[in-house]
């Protein structure tokens, strides 16, 4: 039979559609045109000046990530959404990282990764949006593709992009995850959002390593989350003190920004701190095998960074841990592994405590 049902109207759509979104666990939606012309010419001049660093991918798409109809053809919208990560009843950020026995891990990833399941709510809210209109030509995605998502985000009004040039909400923070839905449907558009950092540039002396070199400026090739998650070889050597005790991205950045007073914790109990990965020691995850590592870290973010880039970010947080028995012992036990990254990385650890 065929369907003779009048859609909503625009308005109505939008408004169903956003509270359909909430019962998904999304902490907003907005819907957004696809000119990123203004945007395209930055990443070309960041791309130019070499700041993607071994990320070959930022550079290999061309202009299907700033160009939405290239990437999937049809394309005129992008229904952006976010969704809050912050796990509740996680440690203090701030006194881990004071406490150099510890691993700093990236509060995004404490918990189950985000891609599959902000995937599936996506396309929940995709199959419910047919229902509500007609059936489109979409697709869905969470860090699967060629997207600017930030800008696509400020563009439908979730938020702008900071100093750090992380996206920051005024009902929100920082801390959440970016979806999208690229859409055939003529939807209602949103305003842009407009920005807030005013005269604030906390976050930019805040970076340890100098990573955000002017006021939306980031050279990723100094950012501790490439060095930890992206960067496949060595960390350089110059960079490796002023990582500090961080073995899986850094959140200074974020932690410093005043927006965040407003920040939320996470909805969805998938986000949780899972095998107490908020608070662990450094020596305990450096005795992990590759088999417990994967045990541990399936379901996780952090999965596919691999044993091997996990041993050597933990031996960088050893080297530049206080000097104790346990701390050496725990080094000397990976001195001759079989990974030349690890063994690289431990003997230089050894080296910081006097023992190479």
């Amino acid at each position: 039979m065929t369907n003779t049902r009048t859609p909503p109207e625009p308005q109505s759509l939008r408004t169903q559609l956003a509270a359909r979104a909430t019962e998904l666990g999304f902490g907003r939606i907005g819907i957004t045109g696809i000119d990123l012309a203004d945007d395209e010419a930055r990443l070309h001049d960041w791309l130019a000046a070499g700041r993607h660093g071994d990320m070959g991918y930022m550079a290999r798409h061309g202009s299907r990530r700033s160009r939405p109809a290239e990437l999937l053809p049809g394309t005129l919208r992008v229904i952006s959404v976010r969704m809050n990560y912050w796990p509740p009843g996680a440690r203090d950020a701030g006194e881990v990282l004071r406490d150099d026995s510890l691993g700093y891990v990236s509060r995004y990833a404490l918990g189950r990764d985000y891609h599959k399941l902000m995937r599936k709510a996506l396309q929940q809210l995709a199959d419910y949006l047919a229902g509500l209109a007609r059936p489109h030509g979409h697709r869905v995605y969470v860090d699967s593709a060629p997207v600017l998502e930030k800008a696509l985000a400020r563009n439908a009004g979730l938020g702008w992009i900071g100093k750090h040039t992380n996206l920051i909400a005024r009902d929100a923070g920082s801390y959440f995850f970016l979806g999208e839905i690229y859409t055939d449907l003529e939807l209602p558009l949103d305003e842009p959002a407009s920005a807030h950092c005013g005269s604030c540039s906390a976050c930019i002396p805040a970076c340890p390593t100098g990573a955000i070199v002017a006021p939306w400026q980031l050279d990723a090739r100094r950012c501790i989350s490439y060095l930890t998650i992206e960067l496949q070889d060595s960390i350089p050597v110059e960079l490796r003190s002023a990582i500090g005790n961080r073995v899986y991205g850094c959140d200074d950045c974020q932690l410093v920004c005043p927006w965040n007073r407003y920040a939320r914790d996470a909805a969805n109990p998938d986000f949780k701190v899972r095998h107490g990965l908020d608070t662990p020691r450094l020596t305990d995850l450096f005795r992990w095998s590759a088999a417990q590592f994967t045990a541990r870290m399936s379901g996780s973010a952090i999965f596919r960074l691999g044993h091997v880039r996990w041993l050597r970010n933990i031996a960088v947080a050893l080297g530049n841990a206080t000097n104790s028995e346990a701390v050496v012992a725990a080094l000397e036990t990976r001195r001759d592994d079989p990974a030349p990254l690890v063994r690289e990385h431990t003997r230089w650890a050894l080296a910081r405590h006097g023992r190479e």
